[in-house]
């Protein structure tokens, strides 16, 4: 493992620690103090029906409001923040049933696990806390259908809100041409969920989503939009946080297809494969980049924080990570 500037704990306000399993990204305070941001944790203990892969969770905003959900007893595959594909060829790298068309949703022998291979870097660079990782993508009859490289690079925005970049290549090392897709691709109706994946906290259910045209509810699933917000409520408090993810430009089928929930829960989903399958040949590469941001925040501030995110996706994360190792 690599350590950015040779610094492997602080960074301008940013500190960041690998524990072995996670690695935690800290907003610290003059005093010493501070705020956990977030959580990667790499090496899940998921069983194996939940598809295993490493995610963020907790998420929080800077002033510690917690804004991520996981293992909730309804989807216990959902974790926080993940990249997930429930269609991969006939693999299922998302967790739980397999929606078959004809009979529902059906356990079946296909549940495959995100592995940590290694890390490419870990540490700080230029006020921005930056994790490479390189992870297999493991069938649960043992066969590799993926390798990935992935960036996280996490940066303070003001003093109420942070963004990350989440960046992702996946090489088809299969030796077959991959199609990628979702319950939608496969017959059901208006579920086209699949890749990058939040999940808010209870309390943040009848939230209200926004979009560059406007705000809503469940009627915008499906629609296509750069950037959508997802705005919910805490309990105790009654506070509000705004959690943004806005799609780069350069994303296959950009912009894309939203997989976003109120009504039953919180959750965001920018979905290339919603409603056709994308594939990837045999050694060939897909890349995607991701601006999330957060923010102590209301739905009026989600068109600032989504200028933010896409001046973040300005930036090549992957390349910064390269640039920069010892």
């Amino acid at each position: 493992m690599t350590a950015l500037d040779g610094r492997p704990g602080t960074g301008a306000g940013l500190t960041v620690h690998d524990s072995g399993t996670e690695v935690t990204v800290l907003d610290r305070t003059d005093e010493g103090g501070g705020t956990e941001l977030l959580r990667y944790v790499y090496r899940p203990d998921t069983p194996g029906l939940e598809s295993p892969k490493p995610y963020l969770h907790p998420m929080r905003t800077r002033s510690g409001r917690l804004v991520s959900l996981f293992r909730p007893w309804d989807h216990v595959w959902h974790k926080g923040l993940s990249w997930a594909l429930p269609v991969v060829g006939e693999e299922n790298f998302w967790g739980g049933p397999t929606y078959v068309h004809g009979k529902d949703y059906v356990q079946l022998d296909n549940n495959g696990a995100q592995l940590h291979r290694r890390f490419t870097g870990v540490g700080t660079t230029d006020g921005t806390a930056m994790i490479g990782h390189e992870l297999d993508w493991i069938t649960q009859g043992g066969s590799r259908m993926f390798t990935e490289r992935r960036t996280l690079s996490v940066t303070l925005l003001s003093p109420t809100a942070w963004g990350l970049v989440y960046g992702t290549e996946l090489t088809n090392v299969s030796g077959a041409d991959l199609a990628l897709g979702s319950p939608t691709t496969r017959g059901r109706d208006n579920a086209g969920y699949g890749g990058l994946f939040w999940r808010g906290p209870r309390s943040f259910t009848d939230g209200t989503l926004v979009t560059p045209s406007g705000t809503g509810g469940d009627e915008l699933r499906g629609q296509r939009h750069p950037w959508m917000a997802f705005a919910g409520r805490h309990d105790e408090d009654d506070a509000q946080s705004l959690v943004l993810i806005a799609d780069a430009a350069d994303n296959p089928r950009h912009p894309p297809q939203w997989f976003a929930r109120t009504e039953a829960f919180g959750c965001l989903n920018p979905a290339p494969f919603f409603s056709e399958e994308y594939t990837v040949p045999a050694s060939g590469t897909v890349r995607f980049r991701y601006g999330v941001a957060v923010a102590d925040a209301g739905p009026d501030h989600a068109p600032g924080l989504a200028a933010a995110a896409a001046e973040l996706l300005g930036r090549d994360a992957m390349a910064l990570l390269r640039g920069t190792q010892k």
